[in-house]
């Protein structure tokens, strides 16, 4: 005679998933809910205006003109260096770039240098294959849809193969001094741990860096981020002592 499969039967052949196994899974859930809010709740609440303000003009005092590290010689190869800078150090990339740069600096001449010889002259930064067939492949672009030049809209450098908004907000930034924020894993870090922008994406805190960084400021706001997060507000042992605004930062892991 076949066994008559009940709701009861069905729920005890789900095993772990059912009974004691849920219900410790549903429990877990719920530490990990309060752990999270607990950690929030430990968080200050983002700066307030001349807090910000404070902050930038001891930056702006103690380096007036910042400037970002990768090697460039125009537009095109700040952007080639941006793109191979993902998942690479500056200066990784800055050792590749100075012959590529040498023997292709514009679209052209990187489409005829060609994706192997790229792949050779890159192979020591990760993800190179990927890289080169981007690198390739904006080349192309550039050349058809823009003759050549390095666009000036944030649009279009994003429809370009291996480009994100990162990548195009440093360009604009650096190359045409447009007052955009490129969030990196320092600007990340540095903005939610003084905190300055409190988000949980690039997006959120680029967004929120822009509406409270005074206007003066914006043009070089990335540089100092970007160069304090590397040097002093390191992600695992952050130089507190020697930081210039540790009177000013609220994070609670501070060492002062």
């Amino acid at each position: 005679m076949a066994k008559r499969i009940t709701s009861s039967t069905k729920a005890a052949a789900k095993g772990p998933q059912g009974g004691a196994a849920g219900t410790g899974a549903a429990e877990a859930k719920g530490r990990s809910s309060t752990a999270k809010k607990s950690q929030a709740q430990a968080m200050p609440p983002a700066a307030d205006p001349e807090t910000v303000a404070e902050v930038f003009r001891r930056f702006e005092a103690a380096n007036p003109h910042p400037k970002g590290e990768l090697e460039y010689v125009n537009p095109f190869t700040l952007l080639v260096a941006v793109v191979l800078s993902a998942q690479a150090t500056d200066v990784a990339v800055n050792k590749a770039t100075r012959a590529l740069f040498a023997a292709a600096d514009t679209p052209a001449k990187m489409l005829a240098l060609g994706e192997e010889k790229l792949k050779a002259m890159i192979k020591s930064l990760g993800f190179y294959n990927m890289k080169a067939k981007n690198v390739i492949a904006l080349s192309k672009r550039l050349c058809k849809d823009f003759g050549g030049e390095v666009p000036q809209s944030r649009q279009a450098l994003e429809s370009l193969p291996g480009v994100g908004r990162k990548t195009a907000n440093i360009v604009l930034n650096t190359i045409y001094g447009k007052p955009f924020i490129g969030v990196d894993t320092h600007v990340f870090r540095v903005s939610n741990r003084i905190p300055l922008a409190i988000g949980g994406t690039p997006l959120e805190v680029e967004q929120g860096l822009e509406k409270i960084v005074p206007r003066r400021y914006l043009r070089h706001a990335h540089h100092w981020l970007i160069l304090h997060g590397r040097y002093t507000c390191k992600a695992r042992q952050p130089d507190c002592p020697r930081c210039l605004i540790n009177d000013l930062c609220r994070w609670p892991g501070k060492r002062v």
